[in-house]
């Protein structure tokens, strides 16, 4: 479940990941620990690079005056920037262009003719649809029943 503070805390930390340069890949608030701890994971905008310590700290001193300026945290927290690593869960826009014709896993709630998971080649997203190949022929699953995409291992065609 997303923590509802995470809405108002991204839309405050996507305008400075994009003045410094970086893409928000995710943000989660972890309540469940004492102090809790939001974590932020960013990448540079520029697909040739990998996030440095650098970048890390850069982001987490800026969004750090930010996060004291507007107060939206009650107590204390701790803040962690990091790098979303090398994951197999798709997520950003970036992610679907970057991982055209591999094959994945997509599952979707609710069912979509009557199947909860569709393995296939991502073929892309659009504000509509997740496309992807099922041995050639193109299906079109509805983007707002998707839940998760992820890479998967096995061959799909």
């Amino acid at each position: 479940m997303v923590h509802p503070l995470i809405l108002q805390l991204e839309s405050l930390a996507r305008p400075v990941a994009a003045r410094l340069g970086y893409q928000l890949v995710q943000m989660v608030f972890h309540t469940n620990q004492y102090p809790p701890v939001l974590r932020v994971d960013i990448r540079p905008l520029d697909p040739d690079q990998e996030t440095s310590h650098a970048d890390c700290e850069t982001m987490s001193q800026a969004l750090e005056v930010e996060l004291d300026r507007v107060d939206l945290i009650p107590g204390h927290y701790v803040l962690e920037v990091s790098s979303p690593g090398i994951t197999n869960l798709l997520t950003s826009d970036r992610d679907f262009v970057v991982f055209k014709g591999f094959a994945v896993q997509v599952t979707v709630d609710p069912p979509y003719k009557g199947k909860t998971v569709w393995s296939g080649h991502l073929l892309g997203r659009d504000e509509e649809n997740v496309a992807l190949s099922l041995k050639g022929r193109r299906v079109q699953l509805p983007r707002a029943s998707v839940q998760r995409v992820v890479l998967s291992e096995a061959e799909t065609e």
